[in-house]
């Protein structure tokens, strides 16, 4: 028995039994009790989680791949698995905190992401794999063409490292683009902490529009007068690191 992938939940199974370990040994397993995998289909990264020590919980949807994981694997129960990743609240977590791991579904990466930031006092690491292109723009530093959005959000808590690239024959059924392998650790920067919403006003108006410069680009923010001469309104978006926009969106709050 196997199970077959199914298009609308974006599932590309891997098969290749060396990048399944490289991935789930890009976990350090210290300091949280919970590990998540995230579309776990046939167990590939499962075989490797449940020889540790921590808690196991399983992200699946897919009927087929539940009742499969179930029949193969004796330790995973009914109780291994919470449904949905998007719509967990994690309040069932009793017990320190947890990991996430996982091949992530193509068509919810970004989704997924910005899950784990809306957790990230939860989750102190992540190991993922992502379309390259994802995993690139997680990854990018300032004055890049991938530096973006989604780079400086995720930035914003964890530390991210690329880590290795998969080709697309090693999966079942091949997808159409390579993949990324990328892990993030947290490290939340000081100061951001209550003005989260106007941070991700700054980054996305200023992104937005990245070929202005930021003067014109947050103009529909109504920026504080004593900002309209601050040196960062001379520069692009993309000319900002992280810690930039974290003590920019601060000095805007101070000033509204």
């Amino acid at each position: 028995m196997s199970v077959k992938a199914k298009k609308h939940l974006g599932q590309h199974f891997l098969t290749d039994e060396n990048i399944a370990r490289k991935i789930v040994e890009g976990l350090s397993f210290e300091n949280y009790n919970n590990i998540m995998e995230v579309g776990p289909g046939m167990g590939v990264l499962t075989k490797y989680l449940i020889e540790k020590d921590q808690n196991i919980y399983l992200a699946e949807i897919d009927t087929e791949s539940i009742e499969y994981l179930k029949k193969n694997y004796p330790r995973i129960t009914e109780e291994s698995f919470v449904g949905d990743f998007l719509k967990q609240d994690f309040n069932f977590i009793k017990d320190g905190q947890m990991a996430i791991i996982g091949n992530f579904p193509y068509n919810i990466s970004s989704q997924i992401l910005f899950q784990i930031v809306d957790h990230y006092e939860l989750i102190p690491e992540m190991v993922g794999m992502f379309q390259k292109e994802v995993a690139e723009r997680t990854a990018a530093v300032p004055r890049t063409k991938d530096y973006g959005i989604l780079s400086v959000l995720i930035q914003a808590y964890y530390d991210v490292t690329y880590l290795f690239t998969v080709h697309e024959n090693v999966f079942n059924p091949p997808p159409k683009v390579k993949s990324g392998v990328i892990r993030l650790l947290r490290n939340p920067k000081e100061g951001l902490a209550g003005n989260e919403i106007l941070f991700k006003q700054i980054v996305k108006a200023g992104f937005n529009q990245r070929r202005k410069k930021l003067s014109n680009a947050l103009k529909i923010l109504n920026i504080p007068e004593v900002l309209k001469t601050h040196e960062f309104m001379d520069k692009r978006a993309e000319e900002l690191s992280v810690l930039d926009f974290i003590r920019f969106a601060n000095l805007w709050k101070e000033n509204q």
